[in-house]
């Protein structure tokens, strides 16, 4: 491990400015959006799947995880946000047995052919949402603490961010374990690292890829699905066929809010995973550019509040979670619209789902915190600031 950095920004100052006013906004107005969607696209399985055939179910399920969410993003934006320095070692420990946990004992349960969920009392939860936030807050703390030159600098910690992908993987889970590789390559880029070593690891971490995903049968067979989903349009290429047909049904202007053919049975995953297809076939190519400007402005107020951030931990913290989250977006949006393979990511603040929604939550609340402690603009063109770097 390299030589510490002088800890310049150790003490806490006083915050320069309220909570973000624009990141809140957006924030609440994908959470609605979400919500809207959830109860669309969830109320024909939540009718014939629950006894009494409560068609707002998955809905008032998601209202009560964003309730819970937002009380923890409360929490999490009143925090000062360096306070994350002392617990980021203690964040990815917890994080690591967690996810040996959900493999190795019985109070992890698989769901569709993964083991990812934890049984803990009457919660269950998804470690691999938590080893998201644990993972950047680690990295957060290494990045800021230890100047990282060369490869050899960031040994021990690569320790740690292997295992985590590793445990993730075998779940398996290869869509978050991409989003957390992604991430970690991106906190890495604002290190001292020579842009070589970033080119040379392009193959080192791609060649073996491939070779464990052609020798995967479930994970090869998406390839084949991806590559022409008509010709498995009944098996494989079910999933990706049927988004399609729900795209092309919606138009331009979409059938209509409540309207979809879809949620009867035809897509799967259509609340969680494939929720952007119902958004497409019910609102349209104008409702699903409504919300890709929502997440647009977003990701860029949220990159602005990282790179305005005064403090070097802070801005990779902030760095970090905008880029997880934009990762996840990017990537649940290119396997809807058929640009990816298939892979088991939510759409961020929109998808049902607890463990994900409660994690995004927290992690906008520190972003907020961070945002107190930077010197933003709150007109139009620092909201829409372009996306700078965060390492100077």
């Amino acid at each position: 491990m390299p030589r510490q950095r002088r800890d310049i920004g150790g003490k806490n100052t006083l915050p320069k400015q309220g909570i973000d006013f624009p990141l809140i906004i957006m924030t609440l107005a994908i959470l609605a959006f979400g919500l809207i969607m959830v109860l669309s696209a969830g109320s024909v399985r939540s009718y014939n799947n629950t006894e009494n055939h409560n068609s707002f179910f998955y809905v008032i399920q998601q209202a009560k995880w964003a309730i819970l969410g937002g009380g923890v993003a409360v929490i999490t934006a009143n925090l000062p946000y360096k306070i994350w320095r002392r617990l980021s070692g203690l964040g990815i420990i917890i994080s690591i047995l967690l996810l040996v946990a959900v493999l190795y004992t019985d109070a992890g349960f698989a769901a569709m052919g993964s083991a990812r969920w934890l049984k803990i009392g009457p919660i269950k939860v998804q470690p691999s949402e938590i080893s998201k936030l644990a993972l950047i807050l680690f990295l957060a703390y290494v990045l800021d603490r230890y100047p990282v030159r060369k490869l050899r600098d960031f040994a021990i910690a690569g320790v740690f961010v292997v295992l985590i992908l590793g445990l993730v993987y075998k779940q398996p889970d290869l869509g978050t374990t991409m989003v957390l590789g992604i991430t970690v390559a991106a906190m890495l880029w604002q290190t001292e690292l020579p842009t070589r070593w970033f080119v040379i690891a392009i193959p080192c971490v791609s060649i073996p890829l491939m070779y464990l995903i052609r020798h995967t049968e479930y994970q090869w067979n998406r390839i084949l699905a991806w590559l022409d989903p008509w010709k498995y349009a009944s098996t494989l290429g079910y999933q990706i066929t049927n988004a399609q047909i729900a795209f092309g049904s919606g138009g331009i202007f979409g059938v209509g809010l409540g309207h979809s053919m879809q949620k009867f049975g035809f897509l799967p995953e259509i609340y969680t995973d494939m929720i952007f297809a119902v958004i497409g076939e019910e609102l349209g190519l104008i409702g699903a550019l409504i919300l890709l400007s929502l997440f647009v402005v977003f990701y860029t107020r949220s990159y602005y509040i990282a790179q305005r951030c005064e403090d070097r931990f802070g801005r990779l913290l902030a760095f970090g979670i905008t880029t997880s989250l934009a990762v996840q977006t990017v990537m649940n949006l290119a396997v809807v619209t058929g640009v990816m393979p298939v892979t088991g990511v939510t759409l961020p603040l929109v998808s049902y789902g607890g463990s994900s929604l409660v994690i995004t939550l927290a992690e906008i609340g520190i972003l907020m915190n961070i945002s107190r402690y930077s010197r933003l603009n709150t007109d139009l063109k620092g909201i829409i600031g372009g996306v700078k770097s965060v390492s100077q």
